[in-house]
């Protein structure tokens, strides 16, 4: 049986919900077929790319929008 504690494994937003709306797109100023708008992002969120340096301070409230070099989203998760 999965180990549950209140406040980590529940999370504040809908994973698949955002792999649907983001996956293979860059972050930019507008929405497009090839793009998602930052200002329709939850407040708290960011964009990781790789080898850019980030808190370890788990914050289930927060987006964490995984891109690859080219800018385009591979993954996201909350913490």
């Amino acid at each position: 049986m999965p180990l549950v504690v209140p406040g980590i494994n529940s999370s504040f937003g809908d994973k698949s919900e955002w792999v649907n709306k983001l996956m293979g797109k860059t972050i930019s100023d507008t929405t497009n077929e090839t793009s998602f708008a930052k200002k329709d992002l939850p407040e708290s969120h960011r964009v990781l790319k790789p080898g850019d340096a980030k808190t370890m301070d788990h914050n289930p409230n927060r987006l964490n929008i995984l891109v690859d070099d080219a800018g385009e989203v591979h993954d996201v998760n909350y913490g």
